[in-house]
């Protein structure tokens, strides 16, 4: 059996070849025999009609493709091409007896054996695919498959239902569904059970997967489905969301796993798109940092409303090409017209920032380029200030120059009270913004938006600890009692456009973070939805260990998004507007000409005092922590020393 199996193609073929020569020259001796009530033997002329009949078969079979077909996986289109080729067959053997007259042939052997050769060949490779058919249920049974239990029995789980069944990866248990009209029925041969039911199968049948086939289903609702298994150490997958497969069928490559991006985020508010097409549609709209977390996403948002064009701003040439490739792929299939402009840039470069804006003229800035790992900033202060402030500041003076209507800063929570030099670096960017935007003359609308940290961001915790767990861990983690403000990349881009469209000049957004979470319990939470068991003290047989590193270098164990109080409330739920302190433009630009002057001297203790001065919330950890600052005095203490 194997070894026909593992023939080559060409013996194959030939196989085939001979079996329709011997069918058909069985079905000539079948029809005479039936025809004339006895079993035949041919004698004279009737031997021509057992040379015609392969005669004309072969080449009409071969010219029909049925020898280039591979007939364990054929299927309704194979019988189709068999009836057609066997119906050009009978007609033009019919004919050649009619033609011919010859003796003692009656002439409805011409009908009788066409039919008899269709049941033959149609009936053999129908054979032929259920006995390869058989012997692949067999090899499947044979493999280690995972058992799986599909929650949601409507289109989405019956699709993805028959893609498993045809594979060779997971073995399907049966349906979960809390639609009791569907309870104790059956889909595609499966059964479908009730939520109490599953756990009596997970446990009976060792199923180690769920896959959650419900793309529609509310993020509170799959937290809870979740929730239900948690004591069950059960590994749970899911579709994409209903958008995302409304361009075609199911497939096994669909299923991912749950991320905890899942279990953080809240159930949309809707972004009323029509401020947001005022602003942006048929507008020229550009993006520094186009190619970072936040700025790549912000361009994807962008272009949804159909700028006229979008500029990329970037100094990291690999994420501008990406970023670039990725939306030229896009605007492609969403049939836009949106020019895409990808620009090496480094923000802080004045004479390239005016060039841009000279040449291109946006008319709407969103600037979300910066150095935002607060330990990087930590350890090279002057080039996180040189970036985030210099930065800002370039942009700024070039909207005001060159009349560009809106500027919105994306800025961050460690601007609150901050105690590490990114935080002070953001919050100076925002009092720029701010003082800018009381100037008296100047028509640029600029805004702040401020949120806590975006999951799934380059830096962020969760790619981390995915990639500490694949590792089979230890998972690190600064301190037990950390925690941080989260907000998914999508609802974060969605509310920054919506704030800039509402913004009227200096306002500091605020946006609904919802509850703080416990880092730790975000690495417990993903742990656990990997199917695995944290290891410690009390379950010394787990998988993954959580390591306390201790805090790093100006990091705080709690983050807060307002300095003052009482925030107003925006036409958004989710926006809410600050009122913030600031300093006035002519006392600022002088403090900010010399905070330039000790930049260029990376003269870090100035720096941290001068960020205090300016921000009186700056709290800077003690010593310093800039490595180059460091490596120079080590080494003057050593020449000292000698």
């Amino acid at each position: 059996m194997q070894q026909l199996l593992d023939a080559s193609r060409h013996f194959k073929k030939s196989l085939a070849i001979a079996f329709d020569i011997c069918s058909v020259e069985l079905a000539v001796w079948m029809a005479f025999s039936l025809r004339l009530g006895l079993l035949h033997w041919p004698s004279g002329k009737q031997w021509f009609i057992y040379l015609l009949a392969p005669a004309l078969m072969f080449p009409i079979y071969s010219h029909s493709g049925l020898y280039r077909a591979i007939h364990r996986h054929s299927g309704f289109s194979s019988f189709v091409m068999v009836t057609r080729a066997t119906g050009y067959y009978g007609a033009l053997f019919l004919l050649m007896l009619l033609l011919f007259n010859i003796p003692n042939v009656p002439r409805t052997i011409g009908v009788i054996q066409p039919m008899i050769f269709m049941l033959l060949t149609g009936g053999s490779r129908a054979l032929v695919r259920l006995w390869f058919k058989s012997i692949d249920a067999t090899l499947k049974n044979r493999l280690k498959r995972d058992k799986l239990l599909i929650y949601g029995a409507g289109s989405g789980g019956a699709e993805i239902a028959t893609a498993i069944l045809q594979s060779q990866k997971f073995k399907l248990a049966g349906f979960i569904d809390d639609d009791k009209n569907l309870q104790g029925s059956t889909v595609n041969g499966i059964k479908v059970f009730s939520l109490s039911q599953a756990e009596m199968i997970i446990k009976e049948q060792n199923i180690h997967n769920i896959l959650l086939a419900m793309p529609s289903v509310s993020h509170s609702r799959r937290n809870e489905i979740i929730q239900h298994f948690k004591r069950s150490s059960i590994r749970i997958q899911k579709l994409p969301d209903i958008d995302q497969l409304a361009g075609g069928q199911v497939t096994i490559s669909d299923i991912k796993d749950i991320e905890i991006e899942d279990l953080l985020c809240r159930d949309p508010v809707p972004v009323s798109l029509v401020l947001v097409k005022r602003q942006l549609s048929d507008k020229v709209v550009m993006v520094t940092g186009a190619g970072g977390s936040i700025g790549s996403e912000l361009c994807n948002q962008i272009l949804a409303v159909d700028p006229s064009t979008i500029l990329l701003v970037d100094h990291a040439e690999y994420n501008l090409y990406t970023i670039h490739s990725s939306l030229e792929r896009r605007r492609l299939r969403l049939d836009s017209n949106t020019r895409i402009i990808p620009l090496l840039c480094d923000i802080t470069d004045k004479n390239r920032i005016d060039d841009i804006c000279r040449v291109f003229k946006p008319e709407v800035i969103y600037h979300a380029a910066a150095y935002k790992h607060v330990p990087m900033v930590e350890y090279n202060p002057t080039e996180g200030v040189r970036n985030n402030v210099i930065g800002t500041l370039c942009i700024a003076d070039a909207a005001i120059r060159f009349g560009i209507s809106s500027v919105v800063l994306v800025s961050t929570d460690k601007a609150v009270r901050p105690t590490n030099v990114m935080g002070a670096s953001k919050r100076l960017s925002e009092m720029i913004l701010q003082a800018l935007a009381k100037e008296e003359g100047q028509t640029t609308c600029f805004s702040m938006v401020r949120f806590g940290n975006v999951l799934g961001s380059s830096g962020s915790v969760v790619p981390l600890f995915r990639n500490q767990i694949k590792k089979g861990g230890p998972i690190t983690i600064t301190h037990k009692e950390i925690t941080r403000y989260f907000m998914t990349i999508t609802e974060a881009t969605q509310l920054v456009i919506k704030a800039g469209a509402i913004a009227t000049g200096g306002t500091v957004f605020l946006l609904d973070m919802g509850e703080p979470v416990k880092i730790i319990d975000i690495a417990n939470r993903m742990i656990e939805l990997s199917g695995l068991k944290v290891r410690d003290q009390n379950n010394p047989d787990g998988d993954i260990e959580i390591q306390i590193t201790g805090l790093r270098p100006g990091e705080k164990l709690y983050e807060e998004l307002l300095i003052g109080n009482c925030p107003q409330p925006t036409a958004n739920p989710r926006i809410f507007k600050a009122n913030e302190d600031y300093i006035p433009w002519g006392k600022l630009q002088k403090v900010l000409d010399e905070l330039k002057f000790i930049i260029n001297s990376n003269d870090v203790e100035s720096l941290k005092l001068i960020l205090k001065k300016i921000i009186p919330e700056y709290q800077p950890a003690e010593g310093i922590s800039d490595f180059l600052k460091e490596e120079e005095t080590l080494k003057s203490t050593f020449n000292k020393i000698r």
